[in-house]
């Protein structure tokens, strides 16, 4: 037996990336604040499975497929061997462990890509917006949301089977591959370090990294946490002027089309005054009410909110809807109470988007109270 080479740089990168990269995405998976990173994550995982695939057949002789190409019933009578105590030694991947390994990269491309899917559905960014409406969405987020769980617990089990095997054979498996070091018989094959692939891969994940980073994680008193942003909804320069002059605006997609209906019909009774508008100016600045209402789908927001509704309801006020008193039921009363609040209608405190009616996660806030003697936001930690 003598130290030989057995895992090549390139695997050993490929490793223990995607391992970080999914305890990140798993940490990250909760909340808005990290959206960002999950995301990042995400395409990682789905760039570095179709490095592993292609690694598979031209890297090194212990890291390509055809050395650890064993089936399901090689792999669980090795399982029962181990529970024997009576298991022979691999020095590449024995037979549940490589089971484990074609489990792992089918889950990761599974989960990479329903969590594509659902951000493009769900909150229509990404390479994949406008590819599902929102409630098409659902069932791929179910997917994405089992998988992770489902890959979660191979992790476990692959990890436990590390522990075991190191155990039975007397050698640190995760060491090894951290050196790429094991120790082997005379004549077996020694892996090249591929030093450079390994370089290059490190350079693109750094570049994909610096490039998507550079829009910014810390939140900005004047700009989302991170720029996602959604489709531009239509605008109307005449809404906005009869609208804007007494209050902030409301984008339609906040209330049901009916609701924007009984509120034009009776705008002598509007809040406890009267808007006072003519016939055209009421149709035209109902039209756009209309076009643009819940109903319409357009975003995530307008979605849920139309869906919170009953039928037969006609919410006058956003912050009756259920869906907003759901989203708001664990903002802090001295939040609300904050001088940069101040009312539960004032959207654009903390939703850096509320004027164009997107409402993305990325861009909401909550500002912290300026301490005394200063003015002006300060950013806090967003809450979902």
């Amino acid at each position: 037996m003598q130290r030989t080479l057995i895992w090549d740089l390139p695997t050993r990168l490929f490793h223990w990336t995607l391992a970080s990269s999914f305890a990140i995405a798993w940490l990250t998976s909760e909340g808005d604040r990290w959206h960002a990173v999950h995301v990042f994550v995400g395409y990682l995982m789905l760039g570095l499975v179709g490095f592993r695939v292609l690694w598979g057949f031209v890297g090194s002789h212990f890291s390509r497929f055809a050395s650890f190409w064993f089936g399901p019933r090689e792999a669980f009578d090795y399982l029962r061997q181990v529970a024997s105590g009576h298991a022979a030694r691999h020095v590449g991947h024995n037979p549940t462990g490589s089971l484990a390994i074609y489990i792992l990269l089918a889950l990761a491309l599974t989960v990479g890509f329903t969590g594509i899917t659902t951000m493009g559905g769900d909150e229509q960014q990404g390479i994949a917006a406008g590819w599902f409406s929102f409630s098409q969405i659902r069932l791929l987020k179910k997917l994405h949301e089992a998988g992770a769980v489902l890959m979660l617990l191979v992790v476990i089990t692959h990890i436990a089977g590390v522990v075991v095997e190191s155990v039975l054979h007397k050698e640190n498996l995760a060491r090894s591959m951290v050196t790429g070091i094991k120790l082997a018989e005379p004549g077996t094959p020694v892996a090249s370090s591929h030093r450079l692939v390994a370089l290059v891969m490190l350079v693109t994940m750094l570049g994909f990294g610096g490039w998507w980073f550079s829009y910014t994680l810390v939140p900005q008193a004047d700009r989302p946490a991170v720029k996602f942003v959604g489709q531009q909804l239509p605008d109307n320069a005449q809404w906005r002027e009869e609208c804007g002059s007494c209050h902030a605006v409301f984008y339609p997609a906040l209330l049901p089309a009916r609701s924007w209906q009984k509120m034009m019909a009776e705008q002598d009774k509007h809040f406890g005054s009267d808007l006072g508008l003519d016939a055209a100016t009421t149709q035209a600045v109902l039209k756009f009410l209309v076009d643009n209402a819940a109903d319409r789908h357009q975003t995530e927001a307008a979605f849920k909110i139309d869906r919170s509704v009953a039928s037969g309801d006609t919410p006058q006020r956003i912050t009756e809807t259920p869906y907003w008193i759901k989203k708001h039921r664990d903002i802090a009363g001295a939040d609300w109470a904050n001088p940069l609040v101040k009312s539960k209608s004032n959207c654009a405190a903390c939703h850096l988007d509320a004027d164009a009616g997107t409402f993305e996660d990325g861009a909401m806030r909550i500002p912290k109270a300026p301490a005394a003697g200063t003015s002006g936001p300060q950013p806090a930690a967003a809450k979902p």
